[in-house]
């Protein structure tokens, strides 16, 4: 028993100096930070390739018009939703559109799909120019 109310004794946490673990005013500011680059280097991305660069700003019709410039249709959108799956989309959507920007396979995984925060400034204040959707829609219609 004495061990039982030792062991019990020893699993307690102290949470005096635990409760203010997430507002850490400088990792704030960073998430911010690179929230805004994301955001103004999607409208970017999107303006060159001739969608509304404001849908950047807009909650899953970013996502949408995503879809669009990669050339994908608009219904895996609803991918998007399913967990573990939305992940092999976002990819193969990452891909699509750096082949639609002329940029390589890599770009696609590492820019835009691993470090969307770089990736999407470079395409959009880069000289990448939009040379339209990877994927033919009419020969994919099913995909």
């Amino acid at each position: 028993m004495q061990a039982l109310h030792l062991f019990a004794q020893t699993m307690q946490y102290d949470t005096t100096t635990s409760s203010n673990a997430g507002s850490n005013p400088l990792g704030i500011i960073i998430a911010v930070i690179l929230a805004i680059i994301s955001i103004a280097g999607m409208w970017k991305v999107f303006q060159k390739a001739g969608q509304p660069g404001w849908a950047a700003i807009v909650p899953l019709y970013n996502i949408y018009v995503l879809l669009k410039v990669a050339g994908r249709p608009g219904w895996w959108l609803v991918l998007y939703i399913i967990p573990l799956v939305s992940i092999v989309v976002h990819l193969l959507v990452s891909l699509d559109v750096a082949k639609a920007f002329g940029k390589s396979a890599g770009f696609g995984v590492f820019a835009l799909w691993l470090f969307s925060f770089v990736g999407f400034p470079v395409l959009g204040f880069g000289e990448a120019t939009y040379k339209g959707a990877a994927t033919n829609t009419h020969e994919n219609k099913y995909l």
